[in-house]
């Protein structure tokens, strides 16, 4: 039989409703963090730079927040629930509201941005001071200083822990990042209506908060159920065609369009390939190092999961196997099962000879020692250095290992054109592991003038025939790619190692002139 008088068990209640709103406050704050950071990596990119610079402000905010706290000396618990609702709209509306400012005022972002991870630091770095206020307070016999400080940063942490494991495994996945925000911002407001509930004795103005209360969670209830709109319609007007296929991956945001001029890829809002005249990439980069060795057998493709360069790769009646290795299998799955984008790259995926490795190409080099008579690398740009890593000679003597002794190997490489050195850096990487480097270009409409670079360790000879039924490439025509004017001439570069990375900012430097 339960003697405690309901007293206690009000007050038991209460401690226990604080203890988890520091649990779900932190949960919520990351959140917000790392859902800013998020947005901030798939519309300006470089996510190192976007996350430091994120969390940093975060941070700082939150200091500030802190400070401010020692001004709220009355009517704590009514200041908290005040609070706990700005956090949860400000917080949870923050991606929705970022996605369609892109939209509408893609220049004035960046100000938003900061402007919005800033107000949510401030009002997170309120909250925790007040709840420790608030519990010594109102259970001063029970807690001395160090033992409340320890029981709020438990708590705190573990709602941290919590949200930083399941945020790119469990959140972003299956809710996408519009529906996160909202959902946290509902948590948030839960926990101003349990606060509401459980000092609703101590409360002025009562029905005034239960309005606040209403009307928060109407409005984030709502975001959260047309999240799906809000991200069609910023899309829609983002990327100006309709959206056939649009997830956010837990690698990178993945957008399909299909318009009246074709259809289009982007990963983090970048163009990956256009319809209309990807058959001149792909062809340019897959051919020259086919054709080149003669009668390649094992062929491996590095990236590319839309199986357009293995489509290519499979006009070549010796190949007996490819491998691709491809990161998301968010990319390899929708080009292997969506009917538009089957016809596409001529059902490559569902090839016999085809076996697909959805794995980090790095890592995959490292544990396999299997060796290949041409590698196709097709990695997106070095926007960052999670894929900066990629263009190292780190990585370029994985592959030099992974190559056969007259094999070739072929790496996009960028533009000649607009951004030179970056070009000419991957070339000077090549070199640096041994490999022979031979340089070439070719202009596809969708990017302008686009390079490649051959590697291997005999000289390249061009080839006197290519597989039939080719759009682009000629035998008559091969030549002039390997032919540079003087303003994509070789220009002095340091290799780029994953001790210093210099590809990143020097193609960040490049392409920045011209966005």
């Amino acid at each position: 039989m339960d003697d405690m008088p309901a007293e206690g068990r009000q007050h038991n209640a209460s401690e226990v409703a604080l203890l988890v709103s520091v649990f779900v406050v932190a949960a919520c704050g990351l959140v917000y963090e790392l859902a800013a950071g998020a947005l901030a990596s798939y519309l300006l990119g470089d996510s190192v730079l976007q996350f430091s610079t994120v969390i940093g402000s975060y941070l700082f905010a939150m200091g500030v927040g802190s400070w401010l706290s020692r001004f709220f000396e009355r009517q704590l618990v009514a200041q908290f629930l005040r609070i706990e609702l700005l956090v949860g709209l400000v917080g949870g509306l923050m991606p929705a509201a970022l996605f369609a400012l892109h939209t509408l005022a893609a220049g004035s972002f960046r100000v938003a941005l900061y402007a919005l991870v800033f107000a949510v630091g401030v009002l997170v770095g309120l909250e925790i001071p007040l709840v420790m206020r608030i519990l010594k307070r109102h259970f001063k016999e029970r807690y001395a200083l160090g033992h409340l400080v320890s029981q709020v940063l438990t708590f705190d942490y573990l709602g941290a822990l919590a949200v930083a494991i399941a945020f790119p495994l469990l959140l972003v996945p299956q809710l996408g990042l519009i529906r996160t925000g909202a959902f946290f911002g509902l948590l948030n407001a839960a926990v101003a209506v349990w606060a509401l509930w459980l000092f609703r004795a101590e409360l002025r103005h009562l029905a005034a908060h239960a309005a606040a209360c209403t009307l928060t969670v109407a409005v984030l209830g709502g975001v959260f159920a047309g999240a799906e709109r809000v991200s069609s319609w910023a899309e829609d007007h983002f990327y100006g065609e309709p959206i056939l296929y649009s997830e956010t991956s837990a690698y990178q945001r993945v957008v399909v369009t299909n318009g009246r001029a074709g259809v289009r890829l982007f990963l983090n809002g970048n163009l990956q390939f256009h319809s209309r005249d990807e058959y001149r990439y792909h062809e340019a980069l897959v051919h020259p190092a086919m054709a080149a060795h003669g009668a390649p057998k094992q062929v491996l493709v590095l990236g590319g999961g839309d199986g357009m360069a293995v489509r290519e790769v499979l006009k070549h009646p010796s190949v007996e196997q490819v491998t691709l290795v491809e990161l998301d299998p968010h990319i390899t799955r929708l080009f292997a099962e969506q009917p538009l984008l089957r016809r596409l790259n001529a059902d490559s995926l569902h090839s016999p000879k085809l076996r697909i490795v959805n794995a980090d190409a790095f890592s995959w080099l490292e544990q396999n020692d299997a060796r290949f008579d041409v590698i196709v690398v097709d990695f997106p740009d070095p926007t960052n250095f999670s894929i900066g890593k990629l263009y190292t000679t780190s990585f370029y003597q994985l592959l030099d290992e992974h190559l056969s002794a007259s094999g070739f190997a072929v790496v996009q490489t960028t533009s000649p054109l607009v951004a030179r050195k970056s070009f000419w850096t991957v070339a000077t990487t090549l070199d640096a592991v041994g490999f022979t480097a031979t340089p070439y270009h070719a202009h596809v409409p969708s990017f302008g003038e686009w390079g490649f670079i051959l590697a291997s360790h005999r000289p390249y000879r061009r080839p006197t025939a290519l597989p039939p039924g080719l759009r682009f490439l000629s035998v008559d025509g091969l030549p002039a790619l390997f032919d540079f004017p003087p303003d994509m001439a070789r220009v002095p570069t340091e290799a780029n190692r994953l001790s210093n990375q210099v590809l990143v900012q020097t193609y960040e430097d490049e392409w920045g002139k011209v966005h």
